[in-house]
């Protein structure tokens, strides 16, 4: 396994750029199911989420279904497939949420909760991971096989969302460096996983750290490039890649080519309808603060 070393901390702002991130993986990386029953429910459930076109009411409709998720841990407590899907459907509920950075942080803290648990219940040995350092984490992860791949993102994609609720507060921001360690493995265990999901993930972790600080321009834009020859109807990997790469290397030419690309594509598409639509959405917005940026 590739040596990974802690990266410089971001900045407090820099750390917003996680804000979309859990809509676009947590729904897409609900694979633990319990039943067949409630198997076909989630399916259909994560198919009419990520095939809506109003994210509003989307919105609206989610908290209820949190509901009886947590209803079911009540009776089913150590189900580490019902907790991962119920810390992946907060997650993807926290990136539709309104700036509420009270609500945020609350919320995130379940999600992340249910995903620790989870991993504990999956093996003794995962137990206590937020308290681990990164250099007593990554040889538990070094020890991980393709069995793990759904855990490690699961975890990874709490964490992340946990962070960025929390990202005025330096400790939290200081263990990005474990979130990219997960990451990173999930990309050597399978660089294909959620069509490339992880790909935009360490997309942007990269871009988080100016180069002239000891960040790596070159691999965010191997990320992003990658991502999007994985899922090219993905219109937020293109979002994110104007967002985070083009500004950060002050590349006007392909941050408008990027977002004017979003613009005129069709949102709709198998599974990213409501991803696509909120994509389309930021895209306006950062090109009409473009010449306030450049």
């Amino acid at each position: 396994m590739k040596s990974i070393s802690p990266p410089c901390l971001p900045s407090r702002h820099a750390c917003r750029t996680l804000a979309i991130i859990p809509l676009l993986l947590g729904l897409n990386g609900c694979g633990y199911l319990i039943s067949s029953a409630t198997e076909d429910f989630s399916t259909r459930l994560k198919q009419a989420v990520m095939e809506h076109d109003d994210p509003e009411t989307v919105t609206g409709a989610l908290p209820a279904y949190l509901l009886l998720q947590e209803a079911q841990i009540l009776g089913d407590a150590d189900n580490e497939s019902l907790l991962f899907s119920t810390a992946n459907l907060y997650g993807a509920y926290l990136g539709l949420l309104p700036d509420d950075p009270v609500r945020k942080r609350r919320l995130s803290q379940k999600s992340l909760d249910f995903a620790l648990r989870a991993a504990c219940v999956h093996d003794d040995k995962w137990c206590s991971l937020q308290q681990k350092s990164f250099d007593d984490l990554r040889p538990l992860i070094e020890q991980t096989d393709a069995d793990d791949t759904d855990r490690l993102y699961g975890i990874a994609t709490a964490w992340a969302a946990w962070i960025q609720a929390n990202k005025d507060n330096w400790n939290a921001i200081a263990q990005l460096a474990q979130v990219k360690l997960l990451m990173q493995r999930v990309l050597e265990l399978d660089d294909t996983y959620k069509q490339g999901n992880a790909h935009v993930y360490m997309g942007v972790l990269e871009s988080l750290v100016p180069e002239n600080l000891g960040g790596k321009p070159e691999l965010a834009q191997r990320h992003f490039q990658r991502a999007s020859a994985l899922a090219p109807d993905n219109l937020m990997t293109r979002v994110l890649y104007a967002k985070h790469y083009a500004r950060m290397v002050f590349d006007r030419d392909l941050h408008d080519t990027l977002l004017k690309s979003t613009l005129n594509a069709k949102p709709t598409a198998p599974g990213l309808t409501l991803i696509n639509t909120l994509a389309q959405q930021q895209a306006q917005q950062l090109l009409d603060s473009a010449d306030d940026y450049f």
